[in-house]
């Protein structure tokens, strides 16, 4: 139970309460740590514009785990590096609600809702079941079934801090979902012309079945004009299905949590009780909300719409690079390679139900 390792308020160390008094002194302690951060972000974002099918978010954390392998940064830069894997990833999830348009993502119609749900509800489904039998921890299939049932690195980035997921975990998972990605650029575009598809339909192929924008568009755009402009808008709306995962997620984290409270103070057979929903919204997520509302009114300029987005990817990017950073390689290296496998299961399994939901839509 995290909660059991933190000092008990009136044990602290007198200079520890003396310091959280002073803002200023918490910042001057992460000030190293997270220009250390910015700097290897700043890097990753060069390598990601030179080869966009990596982009930054994905070099970010090779680069951090590089970093931390050849320099091994000391104690000096863990408040730093903590402070922007953490509290730069719940930034960067706020600003990527300046992407969606509400009213756009209800434009791309019900006929792509269901291929978007099933595919989401099978990708979760299959993440369990082949996940446990792989043996994969539980925190690690969670990040890699929802980086590719929804949106790859910034599903990832939500759901991290609701299930406090340790950060092997997370640069593991963004890598695996980082490779199928490459795989699905290179091949979907020649799928989608062997099975004869249309624009329309590739589009939406694209948007579900791929994770990342970068390689959504990437793969459309192969395709043609038409497939890429649609394949976006699919792909912002599934980034919405973030909310319902996140509150899921959260709600099950909380009652484990009350469950070993019970555990540990020896009521084992007392049920948690009834879940409060406005507990289990995270800051963040509230944020991510208003911001995609302030834009359906039109009240975020779209000459802002580029720079926000900018942002967004390349907070995500300080943020992976700092969880890098403070990535054990050793951690990575026992992982073996259960995770990826269940990666490449899951793709598999998303590709062929995203076609397959399209086939009976279209047919039954």
């Amino acid at each position: 139970m995290k909660d059991a390792t933190l000092p008990r308020s009136g044990t602290s160390h007198p200079s520890r309460r003396a310091s959280a008094r002073k803002p200023g002194a918490a910042l001057g302690a992460r000030l190293p740590g997270l220009a250390l951060a910015v700097a290897v972000a700043l890097v990753a974002t060069a390598l990601g514009r030179l080869v966009p099918v990596v982009g930054g978010p994905v070099s970010g954390i090779v680069l951090g785990v590089l970093v931390a392998v050849v320099v091994r940064p000391g104690e000096r830069m863990r408040p730093g590096i903590a402070f922007a894997g953490r509290g730069v990833l719940q930034a960067a999830v706020v600003v990527l609600g300046a992407q969606l348009s509400l009213g756009q993502v209800l434009r791309v119609g019900v006929g792509s809702l269901p291929v978007m749900i099933v595919t989401l509800v099978v990708c979760l489904a299959a993440a369990y079941v082949i996940g446990r039998r792989l043996g994969v921890v539980r925190d690690l299939r969670t990040l890699i079934g929802v980086g590719t049932g929804i949106c790859g690195a910034s599903a990832i980035a939500a759901v991290t801090p609701i299930i406090g997921a340790a950060e092997a975990e997370v640069a593991y998972a963004v890598s695996t979902i980082f490779v199928f990605n490459v795989a699905a650029v290179l091949t979907f575009p020649v799928l989608g012309h062997l099975l004869g598809m249309g624009q329309h339909a590739f589009g939406l192929f694209a948007g579900t079945a791929v994770n990342d924008m970068s390689s959504v568009v990437a793969a459309a755009t192969t395709f043609g004009g038409p497939a890429a402009d649609y394949a976006v808008v699919v792909k912002l709306a599934r980034t919405l299905l973030i909310i319902p995962i996140c509150l899921g997620l959260a709600a099950l984290a909380r009652r484990r949590a009350r469950r070993a409270d019970a555990g540990a103070a020896g009521s084992e057979q007392e049920l948690p009780g009834p879940v409060r929903v406005g507990r289990l919204v995270p800051w963040f997520l509230v944020g991510f909300l208003v911001l995609a509302a302030v834009n359906t009114a039109g009240l975020v300029p779209s000459a802002a719409h580029g720079p926000l987005s900018m942002l967004a990817v390349f907070l995500i990017t300080v943020a992976l690079s700092a969880i890098g950073l403070s990535t054990d390689p050793a951690k990575l290296r026992r992982a073996g390679a259960a995770p990826l496998l269940l990666g490449g299961c899951l793709w598999l399994v998303v590709s062929v139900t995203s076609l397959a939901v399209q086939f009976l839509v279209r047919y039954v």
